[in-house]
């Protein structure tokens, strides 16, 4: 498992949004989220705390998502 890019930016101001995440989902982020403290030494962080960095990680990486936001300027 790699964390290493899974990191909160907190040089904006937050935005409260809500949404309903299907059971599965759910499920597997909060194994996620014990797997990580697993692997990591830490205690076991809550699992809506990794959604804005795993957001943010996927969003960084996503390449075709890039190449759109270059070509829109």
């Amino acid at each position: 498992m790699d964390c290493r890019g899974l990191r909160t930016s907190l040089t904006d101001k937050p935005v409260k949004i809500s949404l309903d995440l299907p059971g599965a989902l759910h499920r597997e982020l909060s194994a996620y989220a014990e797997a990580l403290g697993r692997e990591t030494g830490q205690p076991v962080i809550d699992p809506k705390k990794l959604i804005v960095p795993m957001l943010e990680r996927f969003m960084a990486t996503d390449r075709g998502f890039a190449k759109a936001r270059r070509n829109r300027g």
